[in-house]
């Protein structure tokens, strides 16, 4: 483990049995109860938890949201975060793009044998500040242990419930000719930031993840704007580019960019440069496009650039009824060209 992983313990780790994962932490039996009792049930500790149950038992009426993802990114730490934070705020920012906010989520392992317990605490320690971050709760889980080789360290599944805010209305059927493309901040950072650790890029500042959770601030734009925020899409695998063009057939609407006015850091956009990427495709984990009546539009971005983490979310394009299906941007020199699709997968393993 390296020296910024040993610097970012922030409670001292119990003593295991063993340095690593073996096999025998995922028998379900004495080294299974310790490894959960020392670490998943005391460090996430609540009221569910604590039945140390196969399920849980939650009251909940209304209209809700259910989602849930997996997560397999390589390397598992990297500027910026690590699997765990990822795997939390991954679900949350996909109920909150529902216009939910997470309240309960299920967080299971599938741990390599061999990982390092001291990488393993970590990872707990981070999941945990990102869960109070988002003001969600782990109440259920599962662990299992594969074969060293069968795996790659460690992968996350999540899943996560909430409410559906009252005044939400999320649907592309709603999207209509003049509303407004608004993206929440600087695009690419973090699969730029995955691929820095990957090829050892050195930087002269070090780029880390967007990897943040988005429900607060979808809240207060839910709060504000009601049905006038009409589609909400976090911009994960294949970018924005993948979300518009998404939109785009979906609605048989067109879309239309500006690509001057898309935010991305300078390093994050050189970096692109000298890789051979497109930053459109490159995916974020910190980042949503939100499509917004035009009366709203700028007072949507005004709330946004008010929050320091959103200072950089800008109006980046409309739809039109021109181009139907299909998504054009005006390059920074002037011209149009057509964003398509990724045909493949441009960067893997990054969430």
């Amino acid at each position: 483990m390296n020296d910024k992983i040993k610097m970012e313990l922030q409670c001292p780790m119990p003593k295991f049995d063993f340095d690593v994962i073996t096999m025998g932490h995922g028998s379900g039996g004495l080294l299974t109860h310790r490894l959960l009792k020392s670490g998943v049930f005391d460090i996430l500790k609540n009221e569910w938890l604590d039945q140390q149950h196969d399920g849980a038992i939650l009251d909940m009426k209304g209209k809700i949201a259910f989602s849930s993802d997996s997560y397999v990114v390589s390397p598992i730490f990297f500027p910026g975060g690590n699997i765990g934070d990822l795997a939390i705020n991954g679900t949350v920012n996909d109920l909150a793009m529902c216009g939910a906010n997470a309240e309960y989520l299920s967080l299971s392992f599938i741990i390599e044998e061999g990982l390092l317990m001291k990488e393993l605490w970590q990872i707990l320690l981070t999941i945990k500040k990102a869960a109070e971050k988002a003001g969600v709760v782990v109440v259920t889980g599962d662990t299992k242990v594969v074969e060293k080789g069968k795996g790659d360290k460690i992968f996350i599944n999540t899943s996560g419930i909430g409410h559906v805010h009252p005044k939400a209305s999320i649907h592309h059927n709603r999207i209509k000719e003049g509303d407004v493309i608004i993206v929440s901040g600087n695009i690419a950072s973090h699969g730029i930031a995955i691929m820095s650790v990957r090829e050892g890029l050195e930087f002269e500042t070090t780029i880390v993840t967007d990897s943040k959770p988005l429900n607060h601030m979808v809240t207060s734009l839910l709060e504000k704007f009601g049905e006038n925020i009409k589609f909400l899409r976090d911009a994960t695998r294949g970018g924005i580019a993948s979300v518009m063009n998404e939109v785009a057939e979906i609605t048989s609407l067109g879309i239309y960019l500006d690509q001057k006015q898309i935010p991305i850091e300078e390093q994050v956009d050189g970096a692109c440069e000298m890789l051979g990427l497109d930053p459109l495709y490159v995916a974020n984990e910190g980042v949503f496009i939100c499509i917004v009546d035009h009366e709203t539009a700028n007072e949507a971005l005004h709330l946004l650039n008010s929050i320091d983490e959103y200072k950089n979310a800008s109006i980046i394009g409309h739809v039109t009824a021109e181009n139907k299906g299909k998504v054009i941007m005006k390059s920074k020199v002037g011209g149009n060209r057509m964003v398509n699709f990724l045909p493949g997968e441009q960067l893997p393993r990054i969430c």
